[in-house]
């Protein structure tokens, strides 16, 4: 049987067309500061931007990722991002340049949550226990 608490997710890709833009977005958003990743040779046609993460804690992370095979958009992956209330960061959606899909609604015991598309056509999600 497999061990059931352990946290299976490592890492999350958001698929952007213009970096900038997107960069601003969820910065001002989510109010954090991402990071450039060095891309190795032969990946030139790729840029990476990471959200912030603490090594050696437990928590997983990811990046803004612009690159030639894959497109921005909604499609099938929804990304929720941990807030202290979701509210807040939906505040701040529409001066970022994207769009509430969904306000912030009660999901019973598991707090609360807001569906937002970003500046490139991606669907994700905030969430927040109050």
């Amino acid at each position: 049987m497999a061990n059931q608490s352990k946290n299976p997710f490592t890492w999350v890709e958001i698929y952007v067309n213009d970096m900038n833009r997107a960069q601003k977005f969820y910065e001002t958003v989510l109010d954090i500061q991402m990071t450039s990743l060095p891309m190795p040779d032969g990946m030139d046609n790729m840029q990476m931007l990471s959200f912030p993460w603490a090594e050696g804690e437990r928590n997983i992370s990811g990046a803004l990722v612009k690159m030639d095979d894959m497109t921005a958009g909604a499609g099938g992956t929804l990304v929720y991002f941990a807030c202290e209330d979701c509210s807040m960061e939906e505040n701040r959606v529409e001066n970022a340049g994207g769009k509430v899909c969904q306000p912030k609604m009660a999901i019973g015991d598991y707090g609360f949550c807001s569906i937002i598309m970003d500046t490139e056509g991606n669907t994700i999600g905030l969430h927040s226990m109050k």
